[in-house]
């Protein structure tokens, strides 16, 4: 994938897929290095599995026998001398964390964050995005969001041109006028 969001989006999509009804992304710049953890509290994974996640030949979809968003993200850490890690347990949830080296030149951009977020906005999952860079740090939580809208759906289309122009605005803000 071309950019760390699509990895983002893959994972979360996961998350939404066992059944998680709390999704927490960590976007982090720190100390040279940029960390992206998601926690979610789907339905886990057994050991066995588990162990084997990695493996592209591994997925429980029945449309294809191929699975590559772990095997990806967990590539695209290890070029970029970061690390990836995986902790799952059954009937309590997932944790994916990655982190790559700044300056490598094999780490792909971190991508369009708001356009990631605002794709994943559905409104039975609540979602808990936090990103930071070097201290300064904006979070996103659309149980806050929901209750400012009253009722009106957070995926309601002109809600999504609002919220995705305020994510783009505070991740500017952040970054300082740097690209990650």
């Amino acid at each position: 994938m071309r950019e760390l969001s699509l990895h983002i989006l893959d994972i979360v999509e996961n998350s939404v897929k066992a059944n998680a009804t709390l999704i927490q992304v960590d976007i982090e710049v720190k100390n040279g290095y940029l960390y992206i953890t998601v926690v979610d509290n789907g339905k886990g994974m057994s050991e066995e599995f588990l162990a084997k996640v990695v493996d592209p030949f591994t997925t429980t979809r029945t449309t294809r026998k191929v699975g590559l968003g772990i095997p990806l993200i967990k590539q695209a850490a290890e070029v970029a001398e970061g690390e990836f890690s995986i902790t799952s347990k059954l009937g309590e949830g997932t944790t994916v964390k990655t982190s790559y080296k700044l300056d490598s030149i094999d780490r792909v951009p971190l991508g369009d964050v708001p356009e990631t977020i605002t794709t994943l906005l559905y409104p039975n999952i609540e979602f808990v995005w936090r990103y930071a860079v070097n201290g300064e740090e904006f979070i996103f939580d659309t149980r806050e969001v929901k209750e400012e809208l009253q009722g009106v759906p957070i995926d309601s289309p002109e809600i999504l041109v609002f919220l995705k122009s305020l994510l783009k605005e505070n991740i500017d803000s952040i970054n300082g006028g740097i690209i990650i």
